[in-house]
């Protein structure tokens, strides 16, 4: 429940930012909590948050989302034997079901 003395803090997963860069983007509005999911993990595993990228398009009916993070962090984001990058596609694809979309990740390298 939300309660009207809730303080937006900047990051939260439970506040939406709505400043995304492609905001006009279709895709974009319709995922807009798996966005900022995988934004607020990724930023989390990161040891460089400011390298946390992620584009939104759509393709076959689908949002997909594409995370592209610093070469550093790209084993700490993938995990052995990608149990991380797995475990972070389920929950970006619960954050999409919530949007009422299919919601995938991309890892870009």
């Amino acid at each position: 429940m939300s309660d009207v003395h809730d303080d937006y803090v900047e990051g939260d997963i439970n506040t939406i930012d709505d400043d995304f860069d492609d905001a006009d983007n279709g895709a974009s509005a319709q995922a807009i909590t798996a966005r900022a999911a995988l934004e607020f993990i990724a930023t989390s595993l990161a040891d460089d948050p400011s390298a946390v990228s992620v584009e939104v398009s759509e393709r076959q009916g689908k949002v997909v989302l594409s995370l592209q993070v610093s070469p550093e962090d790209m084993g700490r984001v993938i995990g052995r034997r990608g149990r991380t990058a797995q475990a972070i596609r389920s929950l970006v694809a619960a954050a999409g079901a919530r949007d009422g979309v299919t919601a995938t990740v991309d890892i870009v390298d």
